[in-house]
């Protein structure tokens, strides 16, 4: 199966954003992509780069609303799956959300994120309510998938309940900054959780200079053996492809070793409420 992740740079235009996301995503499409994925905050500026103001929930959207009816239609057009992030407001709490649309283009659910960071240039706490739908796992036509949503990649028990609930891929919509983390890091920390889950993972991140963050683009995807098997550019606008065999899960070593021994009544005690 053929998987794509769109990089691409957001600006102040989100319609502009979202009629560009809408071409990627059939540009993907027609190059025999089964499954489409998206960026962090794919379509609008990264918020929390400046502090909450009052009026800074206000840019959020409901889901289903906007965002989500065009990319519906051009799923159900294509017959392809897509993984969107966005901004969602729901009443009067705001997250950081990843809906999820399969290939008829219905709304199978949303993945909203769980751990919300606060630093310079992530005040995020300020614009998002920690989510409340804890680890879904979509049923869709291009398999079994979950969503780890950028700051919950770094909980390996979040990347392991993703595996417990049976996800055969991860997708990871990502805000990652240039020279962010050690060299290396950024990488291994998803090699190692695709390893010792069983699981492919494919992190789509964003790209492109904004106001106070540069965003490296470098988008890429893991074998359940740890093996990177493709890889975006820095730097630029691209659209990722990936093959990937979803017979090969089953068959990693997470599945055929660490999950079958695991302690899970152990562990509640060695892990508490520190």
């Amino acid at each position: 199966m053929r998987i794509a992740l769109v990089q691409e740079h957001a600006s102040a235009n989100k319609a502009d954003n979202v009629a560009r996301g809408l071409r990627a995503f059939e540009t993907a499409a027609r190059a025999g992509a089964e499954l489409v994925c998206f960026a962090e905050l794919a379509f609008e500026p990264f918020y929390p780069q400046h502090r909450a103001g009052p009026g800074s929930r206000g840019q959020a959207e409901p889901v289903p609303g906007p965002t989500t009816d065009a990319f519906a239609a051009k799923a159900r057009e294509l017959g392809v799956v897509a993984v969107l992030n966005l901004f969602e407001r729901d009443g009067d709490r705001t997250f950081d959300c990843s809906p999820v649309l399969d290939a008829d283009g219905s709304l199978l659910g949303r993945t909203r994120m769980v751990h919300i960071t606060e630093y310079a240039c992530f005040h995020e706490q300020g614009y998002y309510t920690p989510g409340d739908t804890g680890v879904p796992i979509y049923d869709t036509r291009a398999g079994r998938l979950g969503v780890a949503i950028c700051y919950d990649r770094h909980y390996p028990e979040y990347m392991r309940a993703l595996a417990v609930g049976g996800a055969d891929l991860v997708v990871v919509p990502q805000a990652g900054a240039a020279g962010e983390w050690p060299e290396g890091l950024y990488e291994a920390e998803i090699r190692v959780a695709a390893f010792q889950n069983g699981y492919y993972v494919a992190l789509c991140n964003r790209v492109g200079a904004e106001d106070c963050l540069t965003f490296a683009g470098e988008s890429f995807v893991c074998a359940p053996d740890g093996q990177v098997i493709a890889r975006a550019p820095q730097a630029r606008d691209a659209i990722l492809y990936a093959e990937i065999d979803l017979a090969q899960p089953p068959r990693s070593h997470a599945r055929r070793l660490f999950m079958r021994h695991r302690r899970p009544e152990l562990y509640a005690d060695w892990i508490g409420e520190a």
